[in-house]
């Protein structure tokens, strides 16, 4: 399970005064579902102001996070899912989301909690969204980071 060796922080994040914006893919709806609601939950309870954008796919989350952040959002996370198929079509989304996110967070200089889910089967994906019976909340869990970065980079700024 990818949870192992996390390290266990027990964040009490107040987030008062950060906007953040949750932009999603709507590609496995019971999946994405589940990371929403985990990511709401947390920027809930860490007092954020939330804006939502969904997007087509993890493809698009790259441009619609830096049109976000440009816009004035803090920090936004992103969520998608992206399932193995037969094709190397999965390599080249993955590649494509996980980059292109990575880049938006430097030429911004704003976080961007990561929460896009690279499985080779929808399962791996069930586990990891925060549903009842999930192992592990990512869509919280990406959450968290944007927070914790933002607050970080306040500081220092």
């Amino acid at each position: 399970m990818s949870g192992a060796g996390a390290p266990g922080l027990d964040l009490d994040l107040d987030g008062t005064g950060l906007n953040i914006t949750i932009v999603a893919g709507t590609w496995h709806t019971e999946i994405t579902d589940g990371l929403l609601e985990g990511a709401r939950r947390t920027l809930a309870a860490a007092n954020v102001t939330v804006s939502e954008v969904r997007v087509a796919g993890s493809f698009e989350l790259p441009v619609v996070s830096k049109a976000a952040l440009e816009a004035g959002a803090d920090a936004v996370v992103a969520l998608g899912v992206i399932i193995r198929g037969g094709t190397p079509h999965f390599e080249y989304v993955s590649d494509a989301a996980t980059s292109g996110l990575t880049q938006v967070s430097i030429l911004t200089g704003k976080p961007v909690g990561f929460g896009v889910l690279t499985l080779d089967t929808e399962q791996q994906g069930l586990d990891r969204a925060g549903l009842p019976g999930s192992k592990e909340d990512k869509g919280a869990e990406a959450a968290e980071a944007a927070i914790a970065t933002a607050l970080t980079l306040k500081k220092l700024r």
